[in-house]
């Protein structure tokens, strides 16, 4: 009866564990671990803070006449214009690590050890996917935020006073940060659906780079109308507002995107082998 009674509990013990090791807490603190642990990771952050502020200077000290004794909304988007545009730049950076982030578990065989801590695969998808966000959410809007107290002695030389209380001014700043986040999940996606490092790249570089620029050389309206809709062109009014789509409809087409190239990495990920 004891000898019966030993190796259930040891059965039980065992799936208690591995129920422990399966929780979304664990995955998430896994799937963080291995982001900090990229040397990758850390020079394409450091590259995005360092091209923030570094075109932010640049811009306000070339640009001041432009800017020459403006206030009120004209100053909070000049402010705007200076602190983001180094998106521009940043863009191509955080798609490059969001490819990285999940084709390099694919090249060093790593994702197997994942998928098998976590069979249904899915969960280690969603956890790579909000740990990247978060982490290239804050880093985003704090070197935004920085680029603009560095830059805001140089406006106000000029006579541009941004308030910094101002609220729409922290919109737009927000919004600048959630679209390189956006453009990230649409290159992890890509990155997962095509699990190589190369292809990813380049796919995600096509997307951001010259598909819009083959729109801009097509002489036609639907041409121009079908490269308004680019994550490239969209995103961007999340921060520089005022064109083609208001703020909320940039942001469901960004959530569109994001949502078509995850889902696809989503089901091949179950389907295919690791």
């Amino acid at each position: 009866m004891s000898t019966l009674a030993q190796p259930s509990l040891a059965r039980s013990s065992h799936i208690d564990a591995s129920n422990r090791g399966l929780s979304a807490t664990g995955i998430l603190r896994s799937e963080w671990i291995k982001l900090r642990s990229l040397r990758s990771t850390w020079w394409s952050f450091g590259i995005i803070f360092a091209i923030q502020i570094g075109m932010a200077v640049l811009f306000s000290l070339t640009a001041t006449d432009r800017f020459a004794q403006i206030s009120g909304a004209e100053a909070t988007n000049a402010a705007v214009s200076v602190t983001t545009v180094g998106l521009l730049f940043g863009q191509l950076v955080i798609a490059v690590l969001g490819v990285l982030v999940i084709s390099g578990e694919y090249a060093t065989g790593q994702i197997r050890s994942s998928f098998m801590a976590v069979p249904s695969r899915l969960p280690v998808l969603a956890a790579k996917a909000i740990v990247f966000s978060i982490a290239t959410f804050v880093v985003t809007l704090v070197s935004i935020v920085v680029a603009y107290l560095v830059t805001m002695p140089i406006l106000a030389g000029v006579g541009v006073q941004a308030n910094p209380f101002d609220g729409a001014l922290w919109l737009h700043f927000l919004g600048a940060a959630a679209y390189l986040v956006f453009i990230g999940l649409v290159s992890l996606g890509i990155g997962a659906a095509l699990r190589s490092t190369p292809g990813g790249i380049a796919a995600s570089l096509g997307l951001m780079l010259v598909v819009p620029t083959v729109f801009q050389l097509i002489p036609a309206a639907w041409s121009t109308t079908l490269a308004e809709w680019l994550p490239s062109s969209a995103g961007r009014n999340l921060y520089y507002w005022g064109g083609t789509f208001e703020p909320w409809q940039a942001l469901l087409v960004m959530l569109g995107w994001v949502a078509v190239f995850i889902t696809t990495a989503a089901v091949l990920m179950k389907r295919r082998d690791a």
